[in-house]
Parts: structure tokens; sequence; C-alpha cells
């Protein structure tokens, strides 16, 4: 691989806080090991001609759209909020969240928001304005700077805040009456980036080993053994990426028959492969996938 000159350096953002260590394993995974210290923002990383840093993720996503940095991971709601234009190239499904709006069970008619003027408490507050309008409520925005579930109901009507399981919410006496849109990790690039050949060609063989990574998590390999008269059956039992991989045994018996299967249908494939005929079932877990 023939690094870049220095002038085309690929200057790569990792978020620090909750994303960091599913980033930084997500990485691993790929071969792309990142050698950082407790507090050391500029860690090294096992891929040619990217320059790293440690940053917030909201910052991510302004030098992104700036064009100081050309790619980095960072939450989909924020890049939402900023209404940044960026390129997306990989939904991680990292650290998922729902933003939703919430409110005390209390102040609900009939399970919506009375009809009356309202105080709507968040951090996110182009997303809420945008709420408000779709929602024609007469609202006023509170902006919220953390621990925005316990304004509810002395200081605020109603939040609009991101949520993963809800609990947090309940333990604040807020019920869930709208979502406003679903999040997780993803990774983004700059256009700038984009638009220079030699960065865009760094960009992409970088995709394309972290998204190997993500293919896979969501496969598993199933290897079975079977007899001639039932290939037939057992192939049709198995959803695979393309066609299976179909070997025949020493013996001359039968066939050894491999697939990489969505892992939420192995449940059902398994029993399928077993009454179709098929013998000696293996599951294993790929490193990676490329398609």
């Amino acid at each position: 691989m023939t690094p870049l000159a220095s002038t085309e350096t690929v200057r790569f953002a990792i978020p620090k806080g909750r994303m960091y260590d599913h980033v930084v394993r997500l990485l691993a995974d790929a071969g792309i090991a990142v050698s950082a210290s407790a507090r050391d923002y500029r860690p090294t990383i096992a891929f040619d001609a990217f320059e790293v840093k440690v940053l917030k993720p909201r910052a991510i996503i302004e030098m992104l759209e700036a064009g100081s940095r050309d790619l980095g991971f960072a939450g989909a709601d924020w890049v939402a909020e900023s209404n940044a234009d960026l390129v997306e190239l990989l939904d991680t499904r990292l650290d998922p969240v729902r933003l939703i709006a919430a409110a005390p069970e209390s102040i609900l008619e009939d399970g919506r928001l009375p009809s009356r003027p309202l105080v709507i408490a968040s951090e996110y507050g182009e997303l809420t304005n945008r709420w408000i309008a779709r929602r024609g409520l007469d609202a006023t925005l509170l902006r919220s700077y953390g621990a925005t579930e316990v304004l509810p109901p002395e200081d605020a009507d109603c939040i609009v805040d991101n949520t993963a399981s809800g609990a947090t919410l309940a333990a604040n006496g807020l019920i869930i009456i709208d979502e406003l849109m679903r999040s997780s990790t993803r990774l983004y690039a700059s256009r700038t980036a984009m638009d220079c050949p030699i960065k865009r060609d760094a960009i992409e063989r970088f995709v394309m080993v972290v998204g190997a990574v993500l293919q896979a998590r969501k496969r598993v390999m199933v290897e079975v053994n079977v007899s001639a008269d039932v290939l037939d059956a057992v192939v049709a039992a198995l959803p695979c990426m393309r066609e299976p991989t179909i070997s025949p045994l020493r013996s001359s018996t039968g066939y050894a028959v491999k697939a990489a299967v969505p892992r939420n249908e192995l449940a059902r494939v398994i029993p399928a492969i077993k009454r179709a005929g098929g013998t000696d079932i293996v599951v294993t877990t790929p490193e990676q996938i490329v398609p």
C-alpha cells in the first residue's frame, strides 16, 4: 500500500465519550489498531496516511462540514440537529437511540399534549422547533444543557430528548408521545475530502475493511453435510448472500454445504436444515465479510 503524500493525509476523528470504546473495538476487529493512553487526544492508527484526533462528537460534525476534518464517526441525531451537509458512508448500528418527545401523563389529554401554550425543553433546538412546527403546537423552546428529563412538570411541559431503553424517562414519570427519528453512530466524510481523488481512494479502502466487520456481525457461517438426494432441499432452506459453497465429501456419498446466513434467521434456519435432511451442522462466526 503506497502512503499518501503528506498534503493528502486523511484527517480522521474518533468521538470521545460513550462512543469511543465501541468505535475503537470496531476498528480493532477490522485490523485497525488505535494506540492511545487515557488522555491522549492524538493516538496512532494502523492505517496508512491517516492522522487521528479524539474529539467531541459535535465538534467532529462541525469540523467535517468546515473541511478541517475529512472523516469521522458521529451520531446521526446531532448531524440532523446541525443540518450538516456531510456524506454518510456507514451506519455502524452502535449506540442506537431514539429521539423522542415525552411528557408527564398528568398533562396529557387523550394521550396528546393539551391545546394551550407549552414549554418544551431540549438540547436539540433545531429538531425540536421543526417538530413544534410540524405538529402545529403553540410552544416555546427551553434550551436544556443535560438532564433534560428532570425538567417536567415544574420547568417544562414536555421534552425532546434521546433515549436508549426508556428507563430514565419512566423513572421521571414521563411517557413517550412521539418519535422524531432513530439514530446510531455513523461514519461521515466531508464533501471536500470526497472530491479529492487520493483522499477518496483512502477513505473507500477504510470503509471497505470496516464495513466487512459490520457485515460479519450480521451473519454466521453455517456448514452442513447432506446426501445427494436431499441437497436441493437443504440448499433451499439456506438463505445466503449469493450462492452457497458446495463441495463433494471425500467418500463421494454426499456434499458439504457452506453459507453465510443472517444471524437473526439462525433459529429458523437450523430446524429447517434438519427437517430437510442435513446433518453435522456447524455454526461459526466470521470476522469479516466483503461482499
